[in-house]
């Protein structure tokens, strides 16, 4: 068993660019600790709320608001969704105005993730994900890695290489914290600052024939990363082992890497030339990170795997249960449906879609269509079948990434846009920019092991909060 107290409050952390600023942390750093396990072990953690009382809020359950209370989401991992598990319909209430006055222990709660016996080794990460607060709390620096030792650890090649976390946050600072989400426009009104392991490009430093593994983990709620080496000599090649976790059957030599928010990849990468190289993400005017090659060559240079364990067996075609029961998600914004600060509507529409209000009237006006309801069950998923889904964007701007993310399973990905990916690779977040048309992904899922409730959001945060979500129901056969 692996036992953390994750302690959360308004810390003074510096930034560079910014100083000083107050903001929501896991145990006063950015990111929280990296939490280490293994399969078939226990994850017990105490979450202590040092944060004010929340303030009053008056609008509906799709704004912002409780924005000191959080709860826990192991974002990745296949464990129970229930309980005191990876349950993020659970609350961990700060104190109440009239408990801080006459000075009342400042509350604890706990949660308990028993990690399968058969979990793909892998990166994972954590973060809140109190449904109006999710986006101003990651953008503060709530959030941690998850490593699940394992299998591919083993591999002689990966174990003489060194194994580096590369944590990418991006936060919204200014004036010294991060500003209340209190406005649709409060996105794009602060620019955002990205760090790695809480430096602003920071300096790694790699010899001449040397195998790094670095863990990248996009900890961002609204930036997808489209990520190179570039130096004096080139670029860099990167060799990626595994997506969201799960180990790849062989090596594959890209010099991109793609990451929507909340997704991981696992690289190795081998010193060359000597030089300074710019870990860079496309659209960011600096670099993320600067990785120095010098020093004594490693002579023979380190060797890469040749195979690895792959982490899930894959599925097919012939595995669907139903063919006739495919599942579509639709992501399609509405704007100037309502009134105040937040006037857009961002629904998910397809199979099962919240219904409207008034089923007679004009749905892209309407309340209440496609958008979450906490007493609207949009997908009921039986244990045992293994079902196709489609997910699109019909989002007409190709800067604008809807993530779909499915709590609890893995997915795998056998078709973008159209074109059927061969070898098909698991994921559990999809990036799907927008365009004329949008991305479109094809998916297939087994669903295993856990029920209970549960969701399927999109990760550009600020959406989610605003009721780009569904409720999923994991029901026993």
């Amino acid at each position: 068993m692996l036992e953390q107290t994750l302690d959360v409050r308004f810390t003074d952390v510096s930034v560079p660019g910014h100083g000083p600023v107050t903001t929501r942390t896991y145990n006063g750093t950015i990111p929280g600790p990296t939490l280490r396990v293994r399969a078939g072990h226990t994850l017990r953690l105490t979450h202590v709320n040092g944060l004010p009382p929340n303030p009053p809020h008056s609008g509906g359950h799709n704004t912002p608001h409780r924005p000191n209370s959080f709860n826990l989401h192991t974002h990745g991992l296949h464990v129970s969704p229930s309980g005191h598990a990876d349950n993020v319909l659970r609350e961990f209430a700060p104190r109440t105005p009239e408990e801080s006055a006459a000075g009342a222990a400042e509350p604890r709660y706990t949660s308990t993730v028993h990690v399968p016996c058969d979990h793909p080794a892998g990166t994972y990460w954590y973060h809140p994900h109190l449904h109006g607060s999710t986006a101003e709390q990651v953008v503060g620096g709530m959030a941690g890695v998850i490593v699940v030792e394992g299998d591919v650890d083993d591999v002689p090649e990966i174990r003489a290489a060194a194994d580096l976390v590369v944590c990418i946050n991006e936060l919204k600072v200014g004036d010294g914290h991060v500003p209340a989400f209190t406005s649709g426009s409060w996105m794009t009104g602060v620019p955002s600052t990205f760090t790695v392991n809480g430096s602003v490009n920071p300096t790694l430093r790699l010899r001449p024939g040397e195998v790094q593994r670095w863990r990248l983990v996009a900890a961002t709620a609204f930036a997808a990363l489209r990520l190179t080496v570039t130096g004096e000599a080139g670029d860099m090649a990167l060799h990626q082992i595994a997506q969201d976790g799960i180990t790849f059957p062989t090596p594959v030599a890209r010099t991109t890497v793609d990451l929507a928010m909340g997704n991981r990849a696992d690289v190795l990468v081998r010193g060359g030339a000597p030089g300074r190289y710019e870990l860079r993400a496309d659209g960011l005017p600096g670099p993320l990170m600067t990785i120095e090659v010098a020093g004594a060559p490693v002579r023979p240079p380190m060797r890469l795997p040749a195979s690895l364990p792959p982490g899930r067996p894959f599925l097919d075609e012939q595995d669907i249960t139903d063919p006739d029961a495919d599942r579509e998600v639709v992501f399609h914004a509405d704007a100037g449906v309502f009134t105040g600060a937040f006037p857009n509507a961002f629904r998910i529409l397809g199979t099962h879609a919240t219904p409207a209000a008034d089923p007679g009237g004009d749905p892209t006006r309407d309340p209440a269509h496609g958008l979450f309801d906490p007493a609207c069950t949009n997908h009921t998923l039986r244990l045992g079948t293994v079902e196709r889904w489609t997910v699109r964007t019909d989002e007409s701007l190709a800067a604008f990434n809807h993530p779909f993310h499915l709590h609890t399973d893995q997915v795998l990905l056998t078709h973008r846009n159209g074109v059927r990916l061969d070898p098909p690779v698991w994921h559990d977040t999809l990036g799907l920019a927008g365009g004329t048309p949008g991305d479109s992904v094809t998916f297939l899922v087994r669903y295993e092991d856990f029920t209970g409730r549960t969701i399927a959001h999109c990760h550009q945060l600020h959406h989610e909060d605003l009721g780009m979500m569904q409720t999923v129901h994991y029901v026993a056969p």
